[in-house]
């Protein structure tokens, strides 16, 4: 699941043609350059409410123009009030997206696990600086490799999703396959450290994957057991689900659609390819018992709850959220996620840094969104898109229009801390 996501996660084919590419949709979130349509003047302070609700209503109606999107629903909340919750399109022909659709939430799961490992840090029944051989042993390299720098993605692990033509292969052939955790560590060759733990950064979804196997075993509990008595049930989650290993969503459904797979199908340039993902199984993407599905509320609901640290003592909390790694990390040959982090995007402890926006945003199997939270005005961006035929390109590549619209809603709300904008070159 890459955010790309990281986090995110888009198709492992296109994501590895070149690694230039592969970093501008991964850090990116296939945002594209321009400046936001509105702004607020700073000196005329807030506009009502319902003004604002207009305003943002008005940016996703752009972007659904201009990105050709099939579906928008949009949430946003600022000190926890709703300024707007709706909408936009449609979910299959003939039937409108509605605001309590579910769809799957990806990347969100990753700032979950983490706040599940912090939360045993503040109980003392771990240690960020805890070797991952204390709790699994047979896993290689685990005596070099630290629980923080798995939540931190700076163990070296190699990802098995982007940049493994052998994955890639597998996944795009049959896209309804059930991966086992096994299944996926196979595809990472564990035995081979990209660089030194702690000297470097990558995404790779291994990292989640082992981080998950760590918490079950320190914990003695199934992460959906731990999910729902540490995260959904204080947060009040109702909606946001584990579908028990397998791909189902609970209706009623936000359907995802598709063109990605045109390359891997060897279809001829010009042959029109767009195909239902609703199904498609991402128990690939992360950890399992991380797999899930949520709603526009449930998200947003999450994106103040992590932003705020609501779950975590403050120490952890800061530790979460700080930008101790901006500035760090290299590309480095070979691999298609090695980076320098830099203020458009940045790691903490599974939370992606933008400016001083925290937040998440999957992308993959047809379907993209954000979760953002702005701590210093309280705002909390909501986003979740699927796409019409048009907004893939000839390889059957997209970006992630949802973080576009969480950016320029954000630069809408906050002009004085507004999100930033993709870099125009490439200084990765």
């Amino acid at each position: 699941m890459v955010p790309l996501p990281v986090r995110a996660r888009g198709n492992p084919r296109w994501l590895a043609q070149s690694a230039r590419r592969v970093l501008g949709v991964v850090l990116a979130g296939g945002l594209s350059g321009a400046a936001p349509a509105l702004a607020m003047n700073a000196n005329e302070g807030r506009a009502a409410p319902s003004a604002q609700a207009a305003a943002i209503l008005r940016i996703v109606r752009q972007r659904m123009a201009a990105d050709h999107l099939r579906a928008v629903i949009v949430r946003v909340t600022i000190d926890g009030k709703e300024v707007v919750t709706e909408a936009m399109g449609e979910s299959i022909t003939g039937v409108p997206a509605t605001k309590d659709m579910h769809f799957r939430n990806g990347a969100v799961a990753i700032s979950y696990v983490a706040t599940l490992l912090l939360q045993l840090v503040d109980e003392n029944k771990v240690s960020l600086d805890d070797k991952l051989s204390r709790w699994l042993p047979d896993i290689p390299n685990a005596d070099r490799v630290t629980l923080g720098q798995l939540a931190r993605m700076t163990s070296g692990y190699r990802d098995y999703v982007i940049g493994n033509d052998a994955f890639d292969k597998v996944l795009l052939e049959n896209p309804f396959r059930q991966f086992e955790v096994q299944d996926l560590l196979a595809y990472a060759d564990l035995q081979t450290l990209l660089y030194e733990p702690g000297t470097s950064w990558n995404y790779a979804h291994t990292n989640y994957i082992l981080l998950g196997l760590a918490l079950e075993t320190i914990t003695g509990q199934t992460i959906p057991a731990l999910m729902q008595e540490r995260i959904f049930t204080p947060l009040k989650l109702r909606n946001t689900l584990d579908p028990g290993g397998t791909p189902a969503i609970a209706p009623p459904v936000l359907h995802a659609f598709s063109s990605e797979r045109r390359q891997s199908l060897g279809l001829k340039a010009g042959t029109r390819f767009y195909e239902e993902s609703t199904y498609w199984n991402p128990s690939w993407t992360i950890t399992r018992g991380a797999v899930q599905t949520t709603t526009i509320h449930d998200m947003a609901t999450s994106a103040e709850a992590i932003g705020t640290g609501r779950l975590l003592s403050p120490e952890s909390h800061r530790l979460q959220i700080a930008p101790k790694l901006r500035g760090f990390g290299r590309p480095i040959e070979g691999c298609a996620t090695c980076a320098t982090l830099s203020d458009f995007y940045t790691y903490g402890i599974g939370i992606v840094l933008s400016g001083p926006w925290l937040l998440q945003n999957p992308l993959f199997s047809g379907q993209a969104g954000v979760m953002a939270y702005l701590p210093s005005k309280k705002i909390a961006i909501a986003v979740a898109v699927t796409f019409n035929e048009e907004a893939f390109d000839p390889s059957g590549a997209y970006g992630n229009s949802a973080d576009d619209i969480f950016r320029e809603i954000g630069a809408y709300l906050a002009p004085g801390e507004a999100p930033p904008v993709k870099p125009q070159a490439n200084t990765h």
